[in-house]
């Protein structure tokens, strides 16, 4: 127990690995933010942007194969691409083999806008992770293995 108010196994926050992955994703989605900006993109629209400019190419798109390949909340999918859909960027029609779902294709101002965000950051990215140094592969394998743990949780709700 702590020697604070707060009934806590960690005797400091920084031994917390939640609140420290919490401090660390604030400021790398505040540099995301400064990144996109002169792109008029959010960071969710970048991502639901350039995840369908990378899948399209294997065929057909549905909102729903986005959305999991995005790891977004379906609704929230659907809001962020009628918001690049109504700019232009994007275009949803009826899937040609699920009468239910809808085809999604990045236009070609959608496919140049994302290509000019992927640059900006992945050039944040380069400066925000720089401190790990020849590390930074083990931290995404890292992550990587917490995404599959994440996932087989929510499998099991």
């Amino acid at each position: 127990m702590s020697a604070h108010w707060l009934d806590s196994e960690y005797q400091a926050a920084e031994e917390s690995p939640g609140f420290l992955l919490w401090q660390v994703t604030n400021r790398w989605q505040a540099a995301q933010r400064a990144a996109l900006a002169p792109l008029g993109l959010t960071h969710v629209q970048f991502v639901l942007l350039a995840s369908l400019t990378w899948l399209q190419s294997d065929g057909p798109i549905s909102q729903r194969e986005l959305a999991g390949h995005a790891a977004t909340d379906p609704m929230m999918t659907s809001q962020v691409l009628r918001a690049l859909e109504r700019r232009g960027l994007v275009s949803r029609m009826p899937h040609p083999q699920d009468g239910r779902a809808r085809a999604l294709a990045v236009s070609a101002d959608g496919r140049d806008l994302a290509n000019r965000a992927v640059a900006a950051v992945e050039a944040c990215d380069l400066a925000f992770f720089q401190p790990l140094g020849a590390g930074v592969g083990s931290f995404a394998q890292m992550l990587l293995a917490l995404r599959a743990g994440a996932g087989r949780q929510a499998a099991l709700r």
